[in-house]
């Protein structure tokens, strides 16, 4: 996933004391998605998509579920503006 790719370099550069914390983390969220994948609230403006916060971290991901498969969306910075809004 290219946002992850992206998060992940900036994080090395700039803040390579949490990198690993944060890949942590991130698996954490993973994990809690692939065991209760409804447990995340759906997103208001997207029908189907559900938003999970990485608490400690100011990123948010994205993903929906379709036939059993959890597809991860977006990894996003939550002071940006959210992903679907950029696409304009």
């Amino acid at each position: 996933m290219r946002d992850l790719d992206n998060i992940l370099e900036f994080i090395k550069l700039n803040y390579p004391f949490i990198l690993t914390a944060f890949e942590k983390r991130l698996r954490a969220v993973e994990q809690r998605i692939g065991r209760w994948p409804k447990s995340a609230k759906e997103v208001d403006q997207r029908p189907g998509v559900r938003v999970v916060s990485l608490i400690r971290y100011p990123y948010k991901l994205f993903y929906q579920i379709t036939d059993d498969v959890i597809e991860v969306l977006y990894l996003h910075h939550a002071a940006r503006q959210e992903p679907w809004e950029e696409e304009h």
